[in-house]
């Protein structure tokens, strides 16, 4: 059982990286907000199914409403930010050099306001894997275009601060309730903000087709099910700033599975960027041994 629970930070980098490809597969077809609108309604329906058999516990009001606002930050200003600003014509190579301040937000914020002491070696672990991100997507970076915009980037900037602070709330105010039942009130507050934005903004059309719905099929079960409740899961169990640094595996996972997937280039200078990105989680996240004596206690 040890052994399963310690696959879990790998599990859930594999299946986060997915999201990206599936994004790709879904946003020439669908707007982004009314995507993601329909993206929740089906996790949420896919969840209800799930809480007889789980025998998931009702939230306390107070609970349901904090999960609500993690969810909001977490599935509304994120989601719908990255996936407006890469329809809007971001580079996808910039929008992941954004998002990979996350992890780095996410420690700043979880010293400031949950109170969690982040030592050097974190630090110098984010920093590093940081450096590793941007050397991954250094060759991407050259495809600058006309979408790069105060707009494109503001909303790359905002989504990247929504879920490191949305990371933090849910440790601090949700981290011990049903998770069940904490993900489905999550994805209501994200609803909450996609649709009316969906309704007010966007046109709703969709252009059905094989792609849009695989797309759909994969991001519902597999992200917004299954990593989501990994998600909560390693929230529950360690530090925030620990937790974050997976997320910077995610672009030399996602890189990877491009390569494979879509034959795009994977040059020398992105392998060693990913070696150093390793290097950095690694030293953001392995935890000094008890000692024996902490041990027998």
């Amino acid at each position: 059982m040890q052994n399963l629970v310690r696959t879990i930070p790998a599990v859930f980098v594999v299946l986060w990286s997915t999201g990206f490809i599936g994004a790709r597969y879904a946003m020439p077809w669908a707007e982004p907000f009314t995507f993601l609108s329909v993206r929740i309604v089906l996790s949420i329906a896919l969840l209800l199914l799930l809480v007889p058999l789980f025998k998931a516990k009702r939230l306390p009001p107070v609970t349901a409403l904090h999960a609500a606002i993690a969810g909001m930050l977490m599935h509304g200003v994120y989601l719908g930010g990255v996936f407006w600003a890469v329809r809007r014509g971001l580079p996808a190579g910039l929008a992941g050099l954004v998002v990979g301040l996350q992890p780095l937000l996410t420690a700043l914020m979880a010293s400031a306001f949950a109170g969690e002491r982040v030592d050097r070696k974190v630090w110098l672990g984010l920093f590093i894997g940081f450096a590793g991100v941007a050397i991954v997507l250094s060759p991407k970076l050259g495809d600058i275009s006309s979408g790069v915009t105060v707009e494109t980037v503001s909303a790359g900037l905002a989504a990247v601060v929504a879920m490191a602070l949305g990371t933090v709330w849910q440790k601090r105010f949700v981290a011990n309730a049903d998770l069940l039942t904490g993900t489905i009130w999550q994805y209501v507050g994200g609803l909450t903000l996609a649709l009316p934005i969906s309704l007010l903004f966007e046109t709703r059309e969709y252009i059905l087709t094989g792609e849009l719905v695989f797309a759909m099929a994969w991001l519902v079960i597999v992200l917004s099910v299954a990593a989501i409740l990994l998600l909560m899961i390693l929230i529950r169990a360690g530090e925030v700033s620990r937790v974050a640094s997976l997320f910077y595996l995610v672009p030399a996972v996602t890189a990877l599975m491009a390569w494979l997937l879509f034959n795009e280039t994977l040059t020398p200078v992105q392998i060693v960027g990913m070696a150093i990105t390793t290097f950095g989680v690694a030293l953001a996240t392995v935890q000094r041994r008890p000692r024996r004596a902490a041990m027998l206690r």
